[in-house]
């Protein structure tokens, strides 16, 4: 089944009241937090201290050890030895499309209202995980982010790229059979319609997709430059794109002060989009070593994934499509290490909701080439660089991923040592006794 069939009830403006106010800020936020006799999580240096306090005032963290002092105002929070840590950042989430199963847009009752419930309870559940933080690459978007900064719907920090941009026949072309090209018959098709996708071709329309997204508030743009598993018309192996076409997104990005990310999985693909100037490459799952030292070389990410090799509810021919994806993704990873290539982590489900209470228990997934610490540096510190790539394009001030003076108050309070024993941080619901989101206490069961 297409994914425009899976969109046939679903609308642009998501119908969503709270989205009025698009755009708004939640009220300052000048409260002051003091967490007594907890361990801060160095993720940096990979350790985990002694007993302190750690004081936020509004949003930051502005003190940890002895100076510390709250006022007689402070909400005190108890830490009882247990470890204090940056709150989780998934580098590659899908935040619409990943609260959605296809049984869910297709139901004869769902309409606008009801989808974008869904996506708003999901939200929500994503930040009870743990995750204060997500890069959201490739949807209908802007409309939550807004309600989520707006507080009108909880949910997680969201680096936004808005709408994938796919060429004619590419990873990012959702068109059902019968829906032909809006170039030559002048009707966007309904994936368009809804901002999952731009189907772009030629420079100048490249141009437009890149610049439309960042009128929407994209803070890094997300291109298709190679085949993919879940798409209809593209064998893995293809390549997107010219040289040109990828060229124009870049230079867009660069004039707004952001860069271009591109779905990716083979050697021509990524070393075209290199070439390009593409900053980061999604998946990569097939690259050989040559290609991973360049990207070393370059100071190109890799936003990769511990990928399973299916799940229930996918279809039998995306499960053949990924065969080379999952036969390739351990010697991959295990080579890009080795190259010293910047690594980032994300889960990237889609379509398949039953899937998302296991996001942190992806991240174990990780322990087959990297240490708990290691692991834990890259979904908190590493992937908040990568998040600050997008420069002044980012949502968001400040610095995440770290425990420092001066940091965004993104916390979680956990009960067990992470760096002992990682599997602590895939039971979110018995072990983040406390998750602070901008300052804000949002979970306390302690």
């Amino acid at each position: 089944m297409s994914i425009t069939r899976m969109l046939c009830r679903f609308s642009l403006s998501l119908a969503w009241v709270p989205f009025a106010v698009a755009f708004a800020q939640a009220p300052a936020n000048d409260s002051e937090l003091l967490f007594r006799d907890v361990r801060v999580l160095d993720t940096v240096r990979g350790t985990l201290g002694t007993s302190t306090q750690v004081l936020v005032r509004g949003n930051r963290i502005v003190a940890i050890g002895q100076g510390a002092e709250a006022s007689a105002s402070a909400t005190v929070i108890e830490g009882r030895g247990r470890t204090l840590m940056p709150g989780l950042i998934d580098a590659h989430w899908h935040s619409t499309f990943t609260a959605l199963s296809q049984a869910d847009m297709l139901a004869p009752g769902a309409t606008p209202e009801s989808l974008a419930g869904a996506v708003a309870v999901e939200s929500t559940r994503t930040l009870m995980r743990g995750f204060t933080s997500v890069r959201d690459v490739g949807g209908p978007i802007f409309e939550l982010k807004a309600a989520i900064d707006a507080g009108q719907v909880r949910g997680p920090r969201i680096w936004p790229s808005g709408a994938t941009i796919s060429q004619t026949s590419g990873h990012g072309d959702m068109r059902q059979p019968h829906e032909r090209s809006r170039r030559f018959f002048g009707k966007p098709s309904l994936a368009e319609e809804v901002g999952a996708t731009f189907i772009a071709d030629g420079r100048d329309e490249v141009l437009a997709a890149v610049r439309e997204n960042l009128r929407g508030g994209a803070s890094q743009l997300k291109l298709m430059a190679g085949g993919g598993t879940s798409s209809a018309y593209d064998p893995l192996d293809v390549t997107q794109y010219t040289l040109d076409e990828m060229r124009a997104a870049v230079e867009a990005a660069e004039d707004w002060g952001t860069y271009v990310t591109v779905h990716a999985y083979t050697v021509r693909a990524v070393r075209r989009a290199i070439e390009a100037g593409v900053k980061c490459i999604e998946h990569g799952q097939l690259l050989d070593d040559d290609t991973l030292e360049l990207m070393a070389r370059k100071g190109v990410w890799l936003s990769t994934q511990s990928l399973r090799p299916s799940t229930e509810a996918m279809d039998p021919l995306r499960r053949e499509k990924r065969k080379p994806v999952i036969d390739g993704q351990a010697r991959t990873i295990a080579a890009a290490k080795r190259a010293g290539v910047r690594m980032a982590w994300g889960t990237d489900f889609l379509f398949e909701p039953e899937l998302n209470v296991e996001q942190n228990a992806f991240i174990l997934g990780m322990l087959e080439w990297f240490t708990p610490a290691e692991v834990l540096k890259m979904v908190t510190h590493d992937n908040a660089e990568l998040l600050a790539l997008s420069g002044l394009r980012s949502p968001y001030e400040g610095t995440l991923g770290v425990m420092e003076e001066g940091a965004l108050a993104d916390l979680l309070l956990v009960d067990g040592n992470p760096l002992e024993d990682l599997a602590v941080i895939a039971d979110p619901e018995r072990n983040f006794v406390v998750i602070v989101k901008d300052g804000r206490v949002v979970k306390q069961t302690n």
